[in-house]
Protein backbone atom coordinates (compact mmCIF):
# COMPACT_ATOMS: atom_id res chain seq x y z
CA UNK A 1 0.00 0.00 0.00
CA UNK A 2 1.40 3.40 -0.99
CA UNK A 3 1.84 6.38 1.29
CA UNK A 4 -1.15 8.62 1.94
CA UNK A 5 -0.99 12.37 1.37
CA UNK A 6 -0.99 12.85 5.13
CA UNK A 7 1.94 10.47 5.58
CA UNK A 8 3.94 12.20 2.85
CA UNK A 9 3.30 15.60 4.44
CA UNK A 10 4.43 14.28 7.84
CA UNK A 11 7.58 12.74 6.37
CA UNK A 12 8.45 15.94 4.49
CA UNK A 13 8.15 17.94 7.69
CA UNK A 14 10.33 15.45 9.51
CA UNK A 15 12.96 15.63 6.74
CA UNK A 16 12.99 19.41 7.07
CA UNK A 17 13.47 19.13 10.83
CA UNK A 18 16.32 16.62 10.48
CA UNK A 19 18.08 18.84 7.93
CA UNK A 20 17.81 21.82 10.28
CA UNK A 21 19.14 19.80 13.21
CA UNK A 22 22.00 18.51 11.05
CA UNK A 23 23.06 22.09 10.29
CA UNK A 24 22.90 22.97 13.97
CA UNK A 25 24.97 19.91 14.87
CA UNK A 26 27.63 20.85 12.31
CA UNK A 27 27.89 24.28 13.92
CA UNK A 28 28.27 22.75 17.38
CA UNK A 29 30.85 20.27 16.09
CA UNK A 30 32.87 22.88 14.23
CA UNK A 31 32.49 21.02 10.92
CA UNK A 32 31.15 17.87 9.38
CA UNK A 33 30.39 15.84 6.28
CA UNK A 34 27.46 17.99 5.26
CA UNK A 35 26.93 16.97 1.64
CA UNK A 36 26.26 13.29 2.20
CA UNK A 37 24.44 13.86 5.50
CA UNK A 38 21.92 16.02 3.64
CA UNK A 39 21.54 13.75 0.61
CA UNK A 40 20.59 10.71 2.73
CA UNK A 41 17.80 12.39 4.70
CA UNK A 42 14.72 11.05 2.91
CA UNK A 43 16.14 7.52 2.90
CA UNK A 44 16.80 7.58 6.64
CA UNK A 45 13.56 9.36 7.57
CA UNK A 46 11.45 6.90 5.60
CA UNK A 47 13.13 3.93 7.24
CA UNK A 48 12.99 5.25 10.80
CA UNK A 49 9.53 6.81 10.73
CA UNK A 50 7.66 4.37 8.53
CA UNK A 51 9.27 0.99 7.91
CA UNK A 52 11.56 -0.17 10.69
CA UNK A 53 10.46 -2.56 13.40
CA UNK A 54 12.35 -0.94 16.29
CA UNK A 55 11.87 0.21 19.87
CA UNK A 56 14.04 3.20 20.89
CA UNK A 57 13.40 2.37 24.54
CA UNK A 58 15.05 -1.01 23.91
CA UNK A 59 17.89 -0.27 21.47
CA UNK A 60 19.31 -3.78 21.89
CA UNK A 61 15.99 -5.58 21.40
CA UNK A 62 16.95 -8.87 19.77
CA UNK A 63 14.19 -8.86 17.14
CA UNK A 64 14.67 -5.29 15.90
CA UNK A 65 15.35 -4.57 12.25
CA UNK A 66 19.03 -3.78 11.62
CA UNK A 67 20.38 -0.66 9.90
CA UNK A 68 23.96 -0.25 8.73
CA UNK A 69 24.96 3.25 7.64
CA UNK A 70 27.90 2.03 5.62
CA UNK A 71 28.67 5.59 4.48
CA UNK A 72 29.67 6.32 8.04
CA UNK A 73 30.58 9.94 7.31
CA UNK A 74 26.81 10.54 7.27
CA UNK A 75 26.85 10.15 11.04
CA UNK A 76 26.45 13.87 11.67
CA UNK A 77 23.02 13.58 10.05
CA UNK A 78 22.26 10.17 11.55
CA UNK A 79 22.72 11.24 15.17
CA UNK A 80 20.08 14.02 15.05
CA UNK A 81 17.60 11.52 13.60
CA UNK A 82 18.31 8.98 16.35
CA UNK A 83 17.89 11.70 18.96
CA UNK A 84 14.59 12.79 17.43
CA UNK A 85 13.45 9.16 17.35
CA UNK A 86 14.03 8.95 21.11
CA UNK A 87 17.24 6.95 21.49
CA UNK A 88 18.96 9.68 23.54
CA UNK A 89 18.61 13.33 24.54
CA UNK A 90 18.96 15.93 21.78
CA UNK A 91 21.02 18.01 24.21
CA UNK A 92 23.91 15.58 23.75
CA UNK A 93 24.26 16.74 20.14
CA UNK A 94 25.68 20.05 21.34
CA UNK A 95 28.86 18.17 22.28
CA UNK A 96 29.15 16.32 18.97
CA UNK A 97 32.81 15.47 18.23
CA UNK A 98 33.99 17.23 21.39
CA UNK A 99 36.42 15.58 23.79
CA UNK A 100 34.50 13.18 25.99
CA UNK A 101 31.42 13.12 23.78
CA UNK A 102 29.95 9.73 22.78
CA UNK A 103 29.75 11.07 19.23
CA UNK A 104 32.69 11.01 16.86
CA UNK A 105 32.39 11.91 13.19
CA UNK A 106 31.75 8.22 12.55
CA UNK A 107 29.32 6.78 15.07
CA UNK A 108 30.42 3.99 17.40
CA UNK A 109 27.81 1.33 18.11
CA UNK A 110 29.30 0.79 21.59
CA UNK A 111 28.71 4.45 22.51
CA UNK A 112 25.62 5.58 20.60
CA UNK A 113 22.27 3.86 21.32
CA UNK A 114 20.47 2.81 18.16
CA UNK A 115 23.58 2.31 16.04
CA UNK A 116 23.92 -1.30 14.87
CA UNK A 117 27.37 -1.07 13.27
CA UNK A 118 30.48 1.07 13.69
CA UNK A 119 31.33 2.33 10.21
CA UNK A 120 33.60 4.84 8.55
CA UNK A 121 36.12 2.71 6.72
CA UNK A 122 34.20 2.57 3.47
CA UNK A 123 33.27 -0.78 2.01
CA UNK A 124 32.81 -2.54 5.35
CA UNK A 125 29.11 -1.93 5.91
CA UNK A 126 27.63 -4.28 3.33
CA UNK A 127 29.77 -7.22 4.50
CA UNK A 128 28.49 -6.61 8.05
CA UNK A 129 24.93 -6.38 6.76
CA UNK A 130 25.35 -9.71 4.97
CA UNK A 131 26.41 -11.23 8.28
CA UNK A 132 23.37 -9.75 10.04
CA UNK A 133 21.01 -11.14 7.40
CA UNK A 134 22.66 -14.56 7.66
CA UNK A 135 22.37 -14.33 11.43
CA UNK A 136 18.63 -13.77 11.18
CA UNK A 137 18.30 -16.88 9.03
CA UNK A 138 20.37 -19.02 11.37
CA UNK A 139 18.36 -17.86 14.37
CA UNK A 140 15.03 -18.24 12.60
CA UNK A 141 14.43 -14.54 13.34
CA UNK A 142 12.21 -12.17 11.39
CA UNK A 143 14.35 -9.03 11.41
CA UNK A 144 15.23 -7.31 8.15
CA UNK A 145 18.56 -5.68 7.40
CA UNK A 146 19.02 -2.37 5.57
CA UNK A 147 22.39 -1.08 4.42
CA UNK A 148 22.87 2.50 3.19
CA UNK A 149 25.91 2.91 0.94
CA UNK A 150 27.48 5.92 -0.71
CA UNK A 151 27.94 5.70 -4.45
CA UNK A 152 31.64 6.57 -4.23
CA UNK A 153 31.90 3.77 -1.69
CA UNK A 154 30.96 1.34 -4.45
CA UNK A 155 34.55 1.69 -5.70
CA UNK A 156 35.53 -0.66 -2.89
CA UNK A 157 36.09 -4.30 -3.81
CA UNK A 158 34.66 -5.49 -0.51
CA UNK A 159 31.26 -4.11 -1.56
CA UNK A 160 31.21 -6.43 -4.56
CA UNK A 161 32.49 -9.43 -2.62
CA UNK A 162 29.61 -8.90 -0.18
CA UNK A 163 27.16 -8.40 -3.05
CA UNK A 164 28.24 -11.72 -4.54
CA UNK A 165 27.86 -13.49 -1.19
CA UNK A 166 24.42 -11.98 -0.55
CA UNK A 167 23.12 -13.29 -3.86
CA UNK A 168 24.76 -16.67 -3.36
CA UNK A 169 23.04 -17.10 0.00
CA UNK A 170 19.75 -15.75 -1.38
CA UNK A 171 19.45 -13.14 1.37
CA UNK A 172 16.03 -11.76 0.53
CA UNK A 173 15.74 -9.97 3.89
CA UNK A 174 18.66 -7.72 2.93
CA UNK A 175 18.11 -4.38 1.17
CA UNK A 176 20.93 -2.11 0.06
CA UNK A 177 20.11 1.54 -0.58
CA UNK A 178 22.73 3.38 -2.62
CA UNK A 179 22.85 7.15 -2.06
CA UNK A 180 23.57 7.99 -5.71
CA UNK A 181 24.41 11.69 -5.54
CA UNK A 182 27.10 11.35 -8.19
CA UNK A 183 29.82 13.04 -6.13
CA UNK A 184 32.54 12.09 -3.69
CA UNK A 185 35.21 14.08 -1.93
CA UNK A 186 37.39 14.64 -5.02
CA UNK A 187 34.73 15.24 -7.68
CA UNK A 188 32.22 13.26 -9.72
CA UNK A 189 32.11 9.52 -9.32
CA UNK A 190 32.24 9.05 -13.09
CA UNK A 191 35.46 11.04 -13.44
CA UNK A 192 37.20 9.33 -10.53
CA UNK A 193 36.08 5.73 -11.03
CA UNK A 194 33.10 5.28 -13.34
CA UNK A 195 30.23 3.30 -11.82
CA UNK A 196 27.81 3.21 -14.70
CA UNK A 197 25.96 1.12 -15.68
CA UNK A 198 25.50 0.75 -11.92
CA UNK A 199 22.09 -0.93 -11.98
CA UNK A 200 23.28 -3.51 -14.50
CA UNK A 201 26.27 -4.31 -12.30
CA UNK A 202 24.08 -5.08 -9.28
CA UNK A 203 21.79 -7.19 -11.49
CA UNK A 204 24.80 -9.08 -12.82
CA UNK A 205 25.68 -9.94 -9.23
CA UNK A 206 22.26 -11.52 -8.75
CA UNK A 207 20.30 -8.73 -7.05
CA UNK A 208 16.83 -7.36 -7.68
CA UNK A 209 17.43 -3.74 -8.65
CA UNK A 210 15.32 -0.62 -8.92
CA UNK A 211 16.25 3.04 -9.41
CA UNK A 212 14.20 5.84 -7.86
CA UNK A 213 14.25 9.51 -7.01
CA UNK A 214 15.90 9.38 -3.60
CA UNK A 215 14.09 12.51 -2.41
CA UNK A 216 10.61 11.30 -3.39
CA UNK A 217 9.02 9.50 -0.46
CA UNK A 218 6.46 7.73 -2.61
CA UNK A 219 9.04 6.32 -5.02
CA UNK A 220 11.31 5.26 -2.17
CA UNK A 221 8.44 3.65 -0.26
CA UNK A 222 7.30 1.73 -3.33
CA UNK A 223 10.80 0.37 -3.83
CA UNK A 224 11.17 -0.68 -0.18
CA UNK A 225 7.75 -2.32 -0.19
CA UNK A 226 8.72 -4.27 -3.32
CA UNK A 227 11.95 -5.35 -1.62
CA UNK A 228 9.98 -6.64 1.37
CA UNK A 229 7.84 -8.75 -0.96
CA UNK A 230 10.74 -10.09 -3.01
CA UNK A 231 11.89 -13.64 -2.37
CA UNK A 232 15.03 -15.55 -3.24
CA UNK A 233 17.44 -12.66 -3.73
CA UNK A 234 18.54 -9.41 -2.07
CA UNK A 235 17.40 -6.01 -3.37
CA UNK A 236 19.44 -2.96 -4.31
CA UNK A 237 17.66 0.39 -4.48
CA UNK A 238 19.63 3.03 -6.37
CA UNK A 239 18.36 6.32 -4.94
CA UNK A 240 19.23 9.29 -7.15
CA UNK A 241 19.95 12.15 -4.78
CA UNK A 242 21.56 15.59 -4.60
CA UNK A 243 24.62 16.12 -2.45
CA UNK A 244 23.89 18.94 0.00
CA UNK A 245 20.15 18.64 -0.65
CA UNK A 246 18.09 21.51 0.73
CA UNK A 247 20.84 24.11 1.03
CA UNK A 248 21.06 26.10 -2.17
CA UNK A 249 24.75 27.00 -1.94
CA UNK A 250 25.75 23.40 -1.16
CA UNK A 251 23.67 21.42 -3.64
CA UNK A 252 25.56 19.30 -6.15
CA UNK A 253 28.92 20.64 -4.97
CA UNK A 254 31.76 18.22 -4.20
CA UNK A 255 33.38 21.00 -2.16
CA UNK A 256 30.66 20.49 0.46
CA UNK A 257 31.56 16.87 1.11
CA UNK A 258 33.02 18.26 4.34
CA UNK A 259 32.82 21.78 5.67
CA UNK A 260 32.15 24.13 8.52
CA UNK A 261 29.64 26.94 9.00
CA UNK A 262 29.92 30.25 10.80
CA UNK A 263 26.78 31.78 12.25
CA UNK A 264 25.99 33.78 9.12
CA UNK A 265 26.26 30.84 6.73
CA UNK A 266 24.39 28.58 9.14
CA UNK A 267 21.52 31.08 9.17
CA UNK A 268 21.51 31.13 5.36
CA UNK A 269 21.50 27.32 5.29
CA UNK A 270 18.51 27.13 7.65
CA UNK A 271 16.64 29.73 5.60
CA UNK A 272 17.28 27.71 2.46
CA UNK A 273 16.03 24.49 4.07
CA UNK A 274 12.83 26.21 5.18
CA UNK A 275 12.31 27.87 1.81
CA UNK A 276 13.01 24.78 -0.28
CA UNK A 277 11.40 22.07 1.86
CA UNK A 278 8.25 21.84 -0.29
CA UNK A 279 9.63 22.95 -3.65
CA UNK A 280 12.93 21.09 -4.10
CA UNK A 281 13.15 19.14 -7.34
CA UNK A 282 13.99 15.49 -7.92
CA UNK A 283 17.24 13.79 -7.16
CA UNK A 284 20.19 14.22 -9.48
CA UNK A 285 20.20 11.73 -12.34
CA UNK A 286 23.51 9.93 -12.49
CA UNK A 287 25.53 10.24 -15.71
Amino acid sequence: MGLTDSQVATLKLKAQQIRRKTIETVVWAGGGHLGGALSQVEIMVLLYYHFLNIDPKRPDWADRDRVVLSKGHGGIGYAPLLADRGYFSEGLLEEFNHTGSPFGMHLDRLKVPGVDASTGSLGHGLPMAVGMALGARLKGAAWRTYCILGDGECNEGSVWEAAMAAAHFRLDTLTALIDRNGLCIDGTTEAIMALEPLADKWRAFGWEVTAVDGHDFRELAGAIEAARRSTGRPTAIIARTVKGKGVDFMEDQAAWHYGGLDSERAALALQSIDRRSDTAGPGRRAP
